[in-house]
């Protein structure tokens, strides 16, 4: 028997309907299998696990604390295995196995979230000294996808929902994302490994090092792109002015171009936060202030 936890099941069927619901039965099978594949003994998931990934305590053969995520493969998250092999432990967690959908990683102690710390300003501070541990040169045969390319696809993509679903917010967002798409995704600087979805909830307190990165979504472009997520950070309801302050705090702190971060800021909260099922508030409000900046 193998426990779900309700958000879990909730979001995936949300997500990705009938594939989720497949997934979530199948589930107990997947559990045994990297069970008995990595020799670990697997616990209960965790209540407040990943929103769309199982995520439980295991331990290895040789008694060694670790951690099981599971989950269903898609195009943002197939690169993780390949992302924390890159990073090999500097700036986030470290695999200690892993496969497309099935990790195997180390436990982080006592694994509380950055958004505990309630200076918003000292928070961004630490996610700036994580990104420039992760910020390494992709090797010459990287298997990871290029910002570009997707920057591209989020332009037709973003436009072809908004008519979808009814115009659900004003035209010059539609075109302010676009524009920065094909301007930005041409024109980049110095090209690395980027986690893309650095936020609070991303990044947890540890043992080996005060802090440690999780969940990456890789892709590789320029920096000024992975300041996207954290601009936006929900932890607390988000306001325009703490927008406007991480901006001008995390591109004075990393010495990066603010209106490119400004940019891709805008283009990603649309990319992320319209889909077939609709455009989230939150998301769009944001992508409206940065257009505002």
């Amino acid at each position: 028997m193998v426990t779900i936890p309700p958000h879990l099941a909730e979001n995936l069927r949300a997500w990705h309907g009938e594939e989720g619901d497949a997934w979530l039965a199948r589930l107990p099978v997947l559990v045994a299998e990297v069970s008995e594949r990595w020799g670990v003994e697997v616990g209960e998931p965790f209540a407040d696990g990943g929103a769309v990934s199982w995520v439980a305590p295991a331990v290895t053969a040789n008694g060694t604390r670790a951690v099981v995520k599971l989950f269903l493969v898609g195009l943002e998250n197939a690169g993780e295995p390949d992302a924390l092999r890159h990073y090999d432990g500097r700036g986030a967690v470290r695999m200690l196995a892993g496969e497309p959908g099935a990790l195997l990683l180390e436990r982080l102690s006592p694994g509380t979230p950055l958004w505990d710390v309630e200076d918003d300003d000292a928070a961004c501070l630490v996610a700036a000294g994580l990104l420039r541990q992760l910020w390494q040169p992709p090797a010459t045969d990287h298997p990871f996808r290029a910002l570009a390319d997707d920057a591209a696809g989020w332009a037709v993509t973003i436009e072809a929902l908004w008519r979808r679903l009814g115009q659900p917010f004003e035209r010059r967002l539609v075109d302010e994302a676009r524009a920065a798409a094909t301007d930005l995704g041409r024109s980049q600087g110095e090209p690395v490994v980027l986690h893309q979805d650095l936020h609070g909830g991303n990044v947890l307190r540890a043992g080996r090092a005060p802090w440690l990165a999780i969940d990456p979504k890789p892709v590789v472009g320029e920096r000024e792109f992975d300041l996207a997520s954290l601009i936006r950070d929900r932890r607390w309801a988000i306001e325009e002015r703490i927008v406007r302050r991480r901006l001008d705090l995390l591109s004075a702190e990393l010495g990066l171009d603010r209106e490119r971060m400004r940019r891709w800021a805008l283009l990603h909260a649309l990319a992320w936060g319209v889909d077939e099922t609709g455009a989230w508030p939150e998301m769009v409000a944001c992508a409206r202030w940065l257009a505002q900046l």
